[in-house]
């Protein structure tokens, strides 16, 4: 076992107002003991991390993302269109993903994440082209290399536009396929390692790309297995008006329909529910991911945080796909967060802290993850490190106000089960610049393909 204390910190957010001006310390990835200012460690430590510059968070958690799309930013036929022109512009390009590029995406997006101080991440991988049977597979073995807690979840099409989706169909897959390799993936990944790092969870990707009956068949297995589900839901209006179209329903009727409506089920974005859908949602104990940035490029509207959280739901923070971002940092969509909650809020009903509590004790439960998310005694050592020695915190007052409203954007150390990943704001597992190159070179051919 290995003890390290981490030393009077220059602030600390634990998420849960607990004192810890004295820093915390760490046992076998495991936090032990929270010290108040002026309080030693009552067990003899093998290693102190003078935290006396670092403003100390939770490790964020990202609780949706598409990782494939870090190889489609800024990709200019898809530029400047709402979200359903958009995905027919880019469906075609993304026909042609291999194992190769996704591997190399994977692995850019979550040391992206890491780098931003994140420590778990949720993906929603739904494209599985022919040769990319595998992807799940792909993605688990890539996050218990970097160490990096991961919730995958086993998105899927089978509605293609023959029969009145989006999707083409090179890229659906019939329902037979999708159950019994969810049923693998459960079996094969989900909490099967040591550490707790991987989860496994249902994610059937949209009311416009699949069918009822693998809704409902998605509903039941995750049942079975206790597993979460996950799908994109009432993202803008005109998902609203193909549910109305298509089922005679608005999203969320048809979720419910389907058997979706209770607190194993998270949604991304959420935006456009009325007030009695809000309610429906909170009594459901169904969680919400907020993605900011991605709701303004795609203009698809802003999401009722605050009246989700007081209706009761879990809600979360989220990067999205870095096609619709286009970034994979977790600590620029705090800051995000803030500012698009601020058109409609006002500024004392939504803060700064309320901003951090959404990526971290947030995204937590919006995960169902009791473990992480929060500082304290018996919560996984996942933390995040920040120095305020750049030209944007030149002047700041409030430690945790500067990380927000001044941008910070680099975590200056990581750690992930008390493992360090991140120090000196360099990523500790590989050459960074190497794998830019290759997932740059991805990239182009993915494009020119």
């Amino acid at each position: 076992m290995t003890t390290i204390w981490i030393k009077h910190p220059k602030a600390i957010f634990s998420a849960n107002q607990a004192d810890a001006s004295g820093g915390l310390v760490i046992t076998d990835g495991i936090i032990t003991e929270l010290l108040a200012s002026g309080q030693s460690p009552a067990t003899q430590v093998d290693e102190t991390f003078d935290a006396s510059e670092h403003v100390v968070l939770p490790g964020l958690v990202n609780t949706h993302h598409h990782f494939y799309q870090t190889l489609t930013r800024a990709c200019p036929p898809a530029m400047n269109k709402r979200l359903f022109p958009w995905l027919q512009t880019l469906y075609p390009i993304w026909a042609g993903l291999t194992s190769q590029q996704h591997a190399l995406a994977t692995e850019l997006a979550m040391v992206e994440l890491l780098l931003s101080g994140c420590t778990t991440v949720a993906d929603h991988h739904y494209l599985f082209p022919a040769g990319l049977e595998n992807a799940i597979d792909v993605q688990a073995e890539t996050a218990l290399r970097l160490g990096m807690r991961a919730t995958l979840t086993r998105g899927s099409m089978s509605l293609s536009v023959d029969d009145g989706g989006l999707p083409p169909r090179s890229v659906v897959q019939t329902e037979t396929e999708i159950l019994a390799d969810s049923e693998r993936l459960i079996n094969t990944w989900h909490r099967q390692d040591e550490k707790g790092l991987l989860e496994v969870a249902l994610a059937p990707c949209s009311p416009f790309s699949v069918t009822q009956d693998i809704m409902q068949a998605s509903a039941e297995l995750a049942e079975r297995y206790q597993v979460s589900l996950h799908t994109h839901l009432a993202e803008t209006e005109d998902e609203n008006n193909f549910c109305l179209k298509m089922f005679g329903q608005r999203p969320l009727d048809y979720l419910d329909t389907v058997g979706w409506l209770h607190d194993r089920t998270w949604l991304a974005h959420g935006i456009h529910f009325n007030d009695e859908e809000v309610q429906r949602l909170g009594e459901a104990g169904t969680a919400i991911c907020h993605c900011p940035s991605s709701n303004m490029v795609l203009a698809s509207g802003i999401c009722r945080v605050k009246e989700l959280r007081e209706a009761g739901c879990p809600v979360g923070l989220g990067v999205d796909g870095s096609a619709s971002n286009d970034h994979s940092n977790l600590m620029q969509e705090i800051r995000q967060a803030l500012l698009i909650q601020r058109l409609r809020y006002q500024a004392d009903e939504f803060t700064h802290l309320d901003a951090l509590t959404l990526a971290t004790k947030g995204s937590a439960q919006v995960l169902r993850r009791d473990d992480i998310g929060e500082l304290a005694v018996g919560k996984k050592a996942d933390i995040a490190f920040f120095k305020l020695d750049e030209p944007r915190f030149s002047g700041a007052h409030d430690p945790l106000g500067a990380l927000v409203l001044c941008g910070a954007s680099r975590a200056d150390a990581v750690m992930i089960h008390g493992e360090w990943k991140v120090r000196n704001k360099e990523w500790l597992g590989g050459d960074l610049q190497a794998l830019m190159a290759r997932h740059t070179a991805a990239a182009r051919v993915l494009f020119s393909a």
